[in-house]
């Protein structure tokens, strides 16, 4: 019988495992989870107040498996990141990010994507499956035990945006119920708002998410019109931009005074017009009215990061800052993000980890990309 792997489990999922499985107290599972996540111990035989028969048992019926680095690389400015083995050649990254006072840890959940955003790296590898509650938890346990974190005392990482390769709402109960380790005192301790989770637009499953989990809500928006939008992010044809902000509306009523963030990647002559600008800061309005609230909606403003292949290009200086003024003079609370990490190619946008591609996407952009460059698939292996 397969061992079961611990990181898969959240406090109750533990706590039913000691006592159904292993027929101990519950409690023991809250120290176990100490040694795990506080501690950053695999090796049950290391987990010094548990008796010798408990060990013998947790080796017999459990394991600790933690997401193998295969690669990793710090960039100029401290950010730091990582490519991490999955199963067979697949690979994700993850990335640490630090500021002043701050952590922030950018945590994939898919292998690949499973939606096909235009102007997205990870897009143009195609898809290849979910990742497991163990393999989305075992990031944060990688770059915890690598800045040497401990929660409520020396505290690193003090952030989690479930914003690395794929859609987190596609892969819902796994990530729910890593994020419910990130925030528990016996995992991460994060508070709720410094979990966030960024989402394309699933309309059904942000309602769910307003239902199970408290954590705070980005939404990557990138265009302020159905046109544009189901252009650069296809699931708009599926759920436009009146039901995703309907459903945003509600996700925010469920604890009042909770802004939500909207994502807006800057493209040249793409969508950083000052006709988008005004039709983004009337939309915004519209959210802060429903919600009877100032700055009930934030805007994040992205400048676009490029990578090879793609057909896009990055907003000039100016009109990035022209248009975060259109947006400031409307009385629309907005920042612009500051890229970290492109010399590694950790900025937002470019993550590629390794994906078996199960759709045809990742063949397709290699055939467009020599087809740009006039070299041959074996070229661009090469310098992919």
């Amino acid at each position: 019988m397969a061992k079961q792997n611990l990181l898969d489990l959240d406090r109750e999922g533990l706590e039913r495992f000691f006592a159904d499985t292993l027929g101990e107290k519950r409690f023991r599972a809250h120290q176990i989870m100490k040694w795990i996540h506080h501690r950053h111990v695999t090796d049950f035989n290391e987990m010094t107040d548990l008796g010798k028969a408990l060990r013998a048992k947790l080796e017999a019926h459990a394991e600790v498996r933690v997401p193998q680095i295969q690669f990793e690389k710090p960039s100029t400015d401290g950010t730091h990141k990582w490519l991490l083995g999955m199963d067979g050649k697949n690979a994700i990254e993850a990335v640490f990010i630090p500021d002043k006072g701050r952590g922030t840890l950018c945590v994939s959940s898919q292998v690949g994507c499973a939606l096909n955003c235009q102007f997205c790296s990870t897009a143009t590898q195609g898809f290849n499956r979910n990742l497991s509650t163990a393999e989305i938890i075992g990031q944060v346990w990688v770059a915890a035990k690598h800045l040497g974190n401990v929660p409520h005392r020396q505290r690193k990482l003090t952030n989690v945006v479930m914003m690395g390769m794929g859609e987190p709402l596609m892969n819902f109960d796994n990530v729910v119920r890593a994020m419910s380790i990130m925030r528990d005192d016996l995992g991460y301790g994060l508070a709720n708002k410094r979990v966030t989770l960024s989402t394309a637009g699933m309309v059904p499953m942000i309602d769910k998410l307003a239902e199970l989990s408290d954590v705070s809500l980005a939404v990557s928006l990138h265009a302020p019109n159905d046109e544009l939008r189901s252009e650069l992010v296809p699931l708009n044809k599926k759920y436009p931009i009146a039901e995703l902000m309907a459903a945003c509306e509600r996700y925010a009523r469920r604890k009042p005074r909770e802004s939500i963030t909207f994502e807006y990647t800057l493209m040249k002559g793409v969508n950083d017009q000052p006709v988008h600008a005004r039709q983004l800061a009337r939309l915004m309005r519209q959210f802060d009215n429903a919600m009877q609230m100032k700055d009930a909606a934030k805007v994040n403003l992205i400048p676009f990061n490029p990578f090879p292949g793609t057909r896009f290009e990055r907003s000039a200086e100016a009109d990035i800052r022209a248009f975060q003024k259109s947006l400031l003079d409307a009385h629309v609370l907005t920042m612009v993000r500051r890229t970290r990490g492109d010399d590694i190619d950790a900025a937002c946008g470019q993550l590629k980890g390794q994906v078996v591609d199960r759709t045809r996407r990742q063949a397709e952009f290699r055939k467009q990309l020599a087809a740009q460059t006039g070299q041959g698939d074996g070229a661009v292996d090469a310098a992919a």
